[in-house]
């Protein structure tokens, strides 16, 4: 976002306490802990009933923000800074956010319903990015803050919006309307969540309808509440003319797209649907209700925008579930788990039975299930309806946890009930699962995911265990090395670095990271295309991904004149304005980028160029990790400083510089420039004993034992014989081998894992897929735990053994070894 300073001011038809000068407003902030606040920042000091933002602006201010939006002017910084004073900063931020929405004419499609809004924003982007820039809302950023925030992310090269919008009461989505100011709206499925919020439920559709007042067309489902809405709702005409009204219908042929199923298979739905006369056959990859509901609500969308029958079919068969519900795990004695532990409405738990039915790998079914909210029913009723359904799915036996869900017992006989989780994970064994599928489905307040962690199989699997708390912790050590204004970029190339990209990324996404960092363009695409909506620039960009690093809104880093024109001929191909590109400058690692004989080419190249701008020049340090080479490192830094600010000058650019990486931000602070590149310190390594004390370990690989024996003196184990006992020895055999990027070097005794926190050394050479380790002297089992790496064995220490490094340890672990991401 770009606006001045002067111009939010006339938007807010307010007046400046202060001396703002002409300033580009490029960063709009409402969350002082973002690393983005900075002196082109205007923050919106937002007041909640849990929280004033006013509290935290003297902070602020000494990280180099001056621009504030404020109800009032906290005591003692008068005169210190520029406020905006108005009467409700949330109000401003809708104002400029509809504002801003005002200067752009690309169609815009507007989401909102009870339940299916996120998984319909997400579908139809992944349908229509081949074909469209496009801005959607992060997340489920559908509120009254969030929708402001998602709009104000739109920029130039977006030709194409999705925002979904979320209200609980009247009142809202008028406001909402303003900002989304939608031309295309959709309509998903109208269910009991914020029942509470209105009177009726026709009062609701009403109020959602609001959002489509201006709207060009309306897509939904047909009933006859819907019907009725939207009679009293016809008196809104939008500026351009009539609204079309393109509905879709499973029992009313009158329809604009009537939908009927024909083949129903465990893995997807075959179903037919006449639209404008023609009839068509699709195959949807799902089976239950809710979703093949929300793949309709994207089929319209396509039939509307006038796709082919062979485009719709390609694509929708691609669809993927969204992994923020309904989880299937492998449990504990042959149970199998559907995860849904983050939620508790009526209307889902009615969703997540039938996803139960069409899911289930056993005939026993349980459901663990907490007090139920935003029913909009008194509990009597709404506690009777929960019953109806537990008897209409055929559910063995409910498990209750909660106040108020044990009213269940008069009505369900196979129920039992517990008044918290603690209590429920105490009797555990008590309950004896085993060859069922279970139902865990709760509100957050719950920690249900404790009662899924437990029930989760553990034992007979290899896994490599992040631990989601231990990135936090490093991300924040090295944060704090940082002054207020650098930026940070974080590495999460190669798999994040072994231990899995896209959870990672979306923590860092969390903590409000300025940057993340990949090698290559298919890893950045994965992580766009699972919604991340950090800027992510590629460090070693192929000529022939320039075109897909465009699609999806990556940022590639340049390191030749030769890529450079490559990738503007075809910015220019595509009229691109500004695109964001990265200069990578040579100061001593000889591997990539410009060295300084090539700048002035580089800059007669770039000069003058408008399709593409100059986000941030960088440079890589060889030796920042050995002091005894520091030397070499001022070089590097001095050569940087020269080349860049030359490049600078004869550009007229104040682009990010970057030099540092994590070697580099403890030992060469005064090289921070305007960000650094945190890489293997992010996930707990330091090449610093020192420094390796304040960080946590990240990932552990474990594994179980699969089979003791015993062998006598004299036998051997393994290929080659390379093991020979010199005594009467227990052997267990581990389920992990060197197909798992475990090293056939740790083997013969150089290795160990580590069984009941004891050493077992590694006997013989390492196999593809199993290795085998000495347990005479420890009291195990066929089963235990095995600890390949993580406290002891450290990866620091394994690398040492094997005469590598860390990072070729995390990296190697095959991606067929299941990554378990969890909290402490």
């Amino acid at each position: 976002m770009n606006l001045s300073l002067k111009k939010i001011i006339s938007i807010l038809n307010t007046q400046e306490i202060g001396t703002p000068d002409d300033l580009t407003i490029d960063n709009i902030s409402i969350d002082s802990r973002s690393l983005q606040n900075n002196d082109k920042t205007l923050f919106f000091a937002l007041v909640g009933n849990n929280n004033d933002a006013h509290i935290y602006i003297k902070d602020l201010m000494l990280k180099g923000v001056r621009n504030f939006v404020v109800t009032h002017i906290p005591e003692g910084l008068e005169g210190k800074a520029n406020f905006l004073v108005v009467k409700n900063t949330l109000e401003a931020l809708q104002q400029v956010a509809a504002y801003y929405r005002s200067l752009f004419a690309f169609p815009i499609i507007g989401v909102t319903g009870s339940n299916g809004k996120t998984i319909v924003k997400e579908w139809l982007n992944f349908l229509l990015s081949p074909d469209y820039n496009i801005i959607r809302s992060p997340k489920s950023y559908n509120s009254q803050v969030g929708v402001p925030l998602s709009v104000l992310a739109i920029n130039e090269q977006h030709n194409l919006g999705i925002f979904e919008a979320g209200i609980s009461t009247v009142s809202e989505m008028d406001k909402l309307e303003k900002i989304i100011q939608p031309t295309i709206g959709i309509l998903t499925n109208i269910g009991s969540a914020h029942d509470e919020g209105f009177e009726s439920t026709e009062e609701k559709i009403k109020e959602k309808m609001l959002l489509f007042q201006h709207s060009k067309v309306v897509i939904f489902q047909k009933n006859e509440l819907v019907d009725k809405c939207l009679e009293s709702f016809s008196g809104y005409i939008p500026p351009s003319g009539a609204r079309e009204i393109f509905s879709w219908s499973f029992t009313d042929n009158s329809a604009t797209v009537f939908v009927s199923k024909k083949e129903h298979t465990h893995e997807n739905i075959h179903i037919e649907y006449t639209y404008k006369g023609n009839v068509s056959d699709l195959k949807i990859p799902f089976v239950d209700d809710a979703s093949v509901e929300n793949v309709i609500s994207c089929l319209s969308v396509l039939l509307y925008l006038e796709y082919d029958e062979k485009t719709i079919q390609n694509r929708i068969e691609l669809l993927y579930p969204m992994e923020m519900r309904l989880k299937v795990k492998k449990g504990i004695n042959n149970c199998s788990l559907i995860d849904d532990s983050y939620s508790s409405d009526f209307q889902s738990l009615k969703i997540a039975l039938d996803f139960l039915e069409s899911q289930k790998q056993h005939q026993k079914k349980t459901v663990v299930l907490s007090d139920i909210f935003q029913s909009g029913l008194s509990n009597e009723v709404l506690y009777s309806k929960v019953a109806e359904l537990i008897v209409s799915n055929d559910i063995n036996r409910v498990i209750g946890i909660g106040d108020t869900i044990s009213i269940l017992k008069t009505k369900l006989p196979n129920a039992v009930f517990f008044k918290d989780t603690n209590e429920f994970l105490v009797q555990l064994e008590q309950l004896n699962f085993e060859n069922e599928t279970i139902l865990i489905k709760g509100a957050r307040s719950f920690q249900f995911e404790e009662i899924v962690s437990a029930l989760t199989e553990k034992t007979h699997e290899t896994v490599l265990e992040i631990n989601l708390n231990a990135i936090s912790h490093n991300y924040n050590f090295f944060k704090s090395k940082l002054k207020p204004t650098t930026k940070m970029m974080a590495m999460v190339k190669a798999f994040g670095y072994g231990s899995g990209g896209f959870e990672i990324a979306k923590l860092l996404e969390h903590h409000k990271l300025d940057y993340l960092g990949v090698a290559f363009a298919d890893e950045g695409i994965s992580l766009k295309t699972a919604g991340i909506k950090l800027p992510i620039m590629v460090l070693n960009p192929e000529n022939t991904s320039f075109s897909a690093i465009i699609q999806h809104q990556l940022e590639p880093e340049i390191y030749s004149l030769k890529g450079l024109n490559a990738f503007l001929k075809i910015a220019e191909q595509k009229k691109l304005k500004d695109f964001p590109i990265h200069i990578k400058m040579d100061t001593g690692m000889h591997r990539l980028g410009f060295e300084a004989n090539t700048i002035d080419d580089l800059i007669a190249t770039l000069k003058g160029n408008q399709t593409v701008k100059v986000k941030s020049i960088l440079s890589h340090l060889a030796t920042s990790d050995d002091l005894q080479h520091k030397d070499f490192v001022y070089y590097q830094i001095n050569l940087f400083e020269k080349l860049s600010s030359k490049l600078m000058t004869e550009l007229a650019i104040n682009p990010i510089r970057h030099i540092l990486n994590t070697s580099g931000i403890s030992n060469f602070p005064e090289a921070q420039y305007d960000m650094v590149r945190l890489g293997i310190g992010l996930y707990g390594v330091s090449n610093d004993s020192e420094e390796q004390k304040y960080l946590e370990n990240v990932g552990t690989l474990k594994s179980v034992i699969s089979q003791i024996r015993t062998i006598q003196s004299g036998e051997s184990v393994g290929y080659g014989r390379r093991f020979m006992a010199n005594r009467e020895s227990r052997i267990a055999t581990i389920p992990i081998g060197y197909a798992d990027g475990i090293s056939r070097h740790w083997g013969n005794g150089i290795g160990f894992v580590t069984i009941k926190n004891k050493k077992a050394p590694v006997l013989g050479s390492v196999c593809m897929d199993m290795l085998m380790v000495d347990v005479t002297e420890i009291d195990c089992k066929e089963g235990d735990s095995v600890v390949i790496f993580g406290e002891s064995p450290t990866v620091s220490y394994m690398a040492e053994q094997l005469k590598t490094i860390p990072y070729e340890i995390l990296t190697s672990i095959s991606q067929r070894v299941k990554r378990v991401f969890y909290r402490e």
